[in-house]
């Protein structure tokens, strides 16, 4: 973990900025139990069909996100939030711009 971040009130919105046609990543928390990244996506962009070993939640924080789960499309908007279970395939796609918060669990 980044000692600028620790016991200090962070606006998480603030932590990560919108990049033009990217998505841009910065992890906050990093143990061997898991991981707590904030991500920002441009419109139109997004991260390809894959699986992951761990179950992951995701929290949007601005924007709008489709989020496909083994083919089933979710919308998701500020303030809302999704578990991807381990091992299932799931996409991700900026249907507006959005930041998120990824927390996965390796346990």
């Amino acid at each position: 973990m980044n000692d600028e971040l620790k016991s200090v009130v962070i606006n998480v919105e603030e932590l990560l900025d919108y990049q033009e046609g990217a998505v841009v990543s910065r992890e906050i928390i990093r143990k061997e139990t898991g991981t707590v990244t904030i991500f920002a996506f441009d419109k139109g962009e997004g991260l390809s069909e894959h699986t992951a070993p761990f179950d992951a939640m995701v929290q949007i924080i601005d924007g709008k996100a489709e989020i496909i789960i083994s083919g089933k499309k979710n919308t998701l908007q500020r303030g809302d939030m999704i578990i991807m279970p381990a091992d299932e395939p799931h996409a991700l796609h900026a249907l507006e711009r959005y930041k998120m918060i990824l927390t996965m669990i390796r346990s």
